[in-house]
């Protein structure tokens, strides 16, 4: 199945750029893209893709405001967001995050993990480029009160998944350190979610800290 993508830069370089990294992939198409957050709105609406890059700095509307309005709160039918910036800032992750987005990544993180992260958020997953995850959650963390994490219905291996989940690593990466299989992983992870009523991998990492239960 072809991933059907929208990418919103206000820099038809930037655009290019990342139009010639995913349109590499086998599975990937770009539909649309747009030079400005009202535009990239419109377009996202009328064309329904997969999944919308949107850079965070834009004309009209910024990419937190493109995010809340495609995938916030209230939206009946959210469509798949991944915020790409070169702006590794707390308040751009929080923010884009909390509006409703599926994945953050920075612009020189590479085309491997910017095309995971396009995938992931086709699959319903969330990616966030790790070198933001772990102090992003701390930050989170800092801001709210223990929990405790006493009560709750998870297994240990369940939980050793959370806390690698909290630290930022891929499914791939936590088959390696667990010695089990990435349909196993997977498993773990949409049980874990079903079992704490939370959405994605980024809840759940979030989850672990204001819970105590991630290591630091």
């Amino acid at each position: 199945m072809t991933i059907r993508v929208l990418v919103a830069d206000d820099q038809a370089m930037v655009r290019g750029g990342l139009r010639l990294i995913l349109e590499d992939q086998p599975d990937i198409e770009v539909v649309a893209e747009a030079a400005d957050g009202a535009e990239a709105v419109e377009a996202a609406r009328r064309l329904r893709p997969d999944v919308c890059l949107v850079d965070v700095r834009m004309p009209r509307l910024d990419g937190i405001e493109v995010t809340r309005a495609l995938a916030g709160p209230g939206v009946p039918d959210p469509l798949r967001v991944v915020v790409v910036t070169t702006f590794d800032l707390d308040e751009y992750v929080y923010g884009a995050l909390r509006a409703g987005a599926t994945g953050f990544v920075l612009k020189d993180c590479g085309p491997a993990l910017l095309v995971e992260a396009v995938r992931a958020a086709h699959q319903g997953d969330a990616l966030v480029s790790p070198s933001v995850t772990l102090r992003l959650l701390r930050h989170l963390t800092a801001q709210l009160p223990a929990s405790g994490g006493a009560d709750h219905p998870l297994s240990n291996r369940e939980l050793e998944v959370v806390r690698a989940v909290a630290r930022g690593r891929t499914n791939q990466e936590i088959a390696a350190e667990l010695f089990i299989s990435l349909s196993t992983v997977k498993s773990h992870v949409a049980g874990i979610q079903a079992k704490l009523g939370l959405r994605n991998r980024v809840e759940v990492a979030a989850w672990a800290w204001e819970n105590r239960i991630a290591r630091p």
